[in-house]
């Protein structure tokens, strides 16, 4: 097994590594990884569902889909990643949360941590989860990855994945929503994020007996940067891959639903007095569910101040 500690924390390069790495490499591979501040939504859910776009905007946080299932999780460099690797012929075993989170567990109670796993593939410690844990199958190979809160930012992390109170109807992954706890805030003895990583690397050295680092290579960084730019930074990727989904949201006695196919505005209807409606709505139908477009598109008409404000909190992107 290779052992590859990245120290760029730039989310969209960090997550597509994975990606690389999983089907370019039949190596067995293990990576330890932070990035910073950014919302992961899993390959299955619906973005618009899980995150707080006002929030996520105004803080300039991305918000990246990767490519395997399971619920949204909150990234920055008080929480720790780690993906693991692994090849087998028999593709029934290849998804065991419970076998792929069993060093962790063992390393944390070495730490003097006891570490439940609970449900499908969470870790807690007194009820309160710390880490959650996905796995993505390509061929014969799979890619199972979680996060570790050690001294993340948890009234970001609230924020950033509490969606607004609109309603939406769709068939989507739902992530299940669970109180949080950083592990430092569990330790007897406090220690550095730079120490804890430091012991968490040395003890899967130990465990998979690992003899050496393994760097990225030129081609390695080259082939994941591009990767970045044709998939991991693409609205089509992130936002419009999302399936099918009504959105309904009332404000102030006028209601607004919205059907949105593949990030694709196909049908609109605003009941209520604001002006321009009918025009704007119509101008809305076929465009991508984007701010920029959307603000381009109701300039196109003299709305008065009032209501593009006003537009602005219906469609959610105030």
């Amino acid at each position: 097994m290779k052992l590859i500690i990245r120290k760029n924390i730039d989310p969209y390069f960090n997550i597509a590594a994975e990606e690389h790495f999983l089907k370019t490499f039949s190596d067995d591979i293990i990576m330890v990884w932070q990035s910073s501040p950014s919302v992961i939504v899993g390959k299955h859910q619906n973005t618009m569902a899980e995150i707080n776009l006002n929030y996520v905007n105004k803080h300039n946080i991305p918000v990246i889909r990767r490519i395997s299932g399971g619920g949204t999780v909150y990234h920055d460099e008080g929480n720790i990643n780690y993906s693991i690797i692994t090849s087998s012929e028999n593709r029934e075993q290849l998804v065991n949360f419970k076998s792929f989170t069993k060093p962790v567990i063992g390393f944390l109670d070495s730490l003097g941590l006891k570490t439940v796993f609970e449900g499908k593939n969470n870790l807690t410690i007194d009820g309160k989860k710390f880490s959650g844990n996905s796995a993505h199958v390509f061929k014969n190979r799979i890619l199972n990855h979680g996060t570790l809160l050690f001294n993340a930012n948890l009234d970001n992390l609230e924020a950033a994945i509490c969606p607004g109170n609109f309603s939406i109807s769709d068939k989507a992954v739902k992530s299940i929503r669970a109180n949080v706890t950083n592990l430092l805030d569990q330790l007897r003895e406090p220690i550095s994020i730079e120490i804890f990583t430091d012991k968490l690397i040395s003890y899967f050295r130990n465990y998979f007996n690992i003899d050496s680092i393994t760097q990225l290579s030129g081609n390695d960084e080259t082939s994941i940067a591009e990767l970045v730019e044709t998939k991991y930074k693409l609205w089509d990727w992130n936002y419009g891959y999302s399936p099918k989904y009504n959105y309904t949201y009332e404000n102030g006695g006028i209601k607004i639903n919205i059907e949105i196919n593949k990030g694709i505005i196909e049908r609109i209807v605003i009941d209520g007095n604001i002006s321009f409606k009918d025009e704007v709505c119509a101008s809305l139908i076929n465009l991508p569910y984007k701010k920029e477009v959307i603000i381009n598109t109701i300039s196109k008409f003299k709305v008065n101040v009032n209501d593009v404000d006003l537009y602005m909190i219906l469609l959610g992107i105030s």
